[in-house]
């Protein structure tokens, strides 16, 4: 990916757009969509439901899951899967059924408030907390890091809903697979090893 087309994400991002998260490492190439947790919407859920098809999630890092009083479902090496989950959440209040696209961008919100804590969400839910390294993607080249360090570098806070995307035959869809997608919603995408290479430089 050239400069260019990585700094079109990040204006995308800073913008509450929804971008595409491609190179993920430890998912054989798996692809998400991605949008900055405060800018959430029910529209934004819907499209996600509809193009990507995957298990929405919300990705935070370790400080914002102390907050909220979440722990890893799996934090030991035993039956490990490597996917750094929650339990699942709900808005304490406000929601219905709580898996409607407006009920699921409530409960997102809702732990994403400045002064949340485990009093305002409930468990089970429709909502899948993934917990991040604490160093980003530097420390696990996956969509969950790469979700929030994007956030953060477009100055969009340090929270994202990101969802894979499957292909309409249910495997799941490569960056190759999505370029009708891509043109026609107008995407950008922000590769991984861009990102790595991004925020490598700027130690230097």
């Amino acid at each position: 990916m050239n400069g260019a087309g990585f700094d079109a994400a990040l204006a995308a991002v800073a913008a509450g757009r929804i971008v595409v998260i491609s190179g993920d490492r430890l998912r054989g190439g798996d692809i998400d969509l991605m949008c900055a947790a405060r800018h959430v919407t029910p529209e934004i859920v819907n499209f996600m439901a509809t193009y990507g098809r995957g298990l929405i999630c919300l990705a935070v890092t370790p400080e914002r899951a102390t907050q909220l009083g979440l722990t890893l479902v799996n934090p030991g090496t035993a039956r490990q899967t490597g996917r750094p989950f929650a339990r699942s959440i709900e808005a304490a209040h406000g929601v219905s059924t709580g898996i409607s696209a407006a009920d699921r961008a409530h409960t997102v919100q809702v732990a994403m408030a400045d002064g949340a804590s485990h009093a305002d969400i409930h468990s089970p839910g429709h909502v899948f907390p993934l917990i991040a390294q604490p160093g980003g993607v530097l420390d696990r080249a996956a969509a969950c890091e790469a979700a929030i360090d994007l956030a953060r570098m477009a100055g969009a806070g340090d929270a994202a809903v990101i969802c894979s995307i499957m292909r309409d035959d249910g495997e799941m869809a490569r960056i190759d697979d999505i370029g009708d997608l891509i043109a026609a919603h107008d995407l950008a995408v922000a590769d991984i090893a861009a990102l790595i290479e991004r925020l490598e430089s700027a130690r230097v």
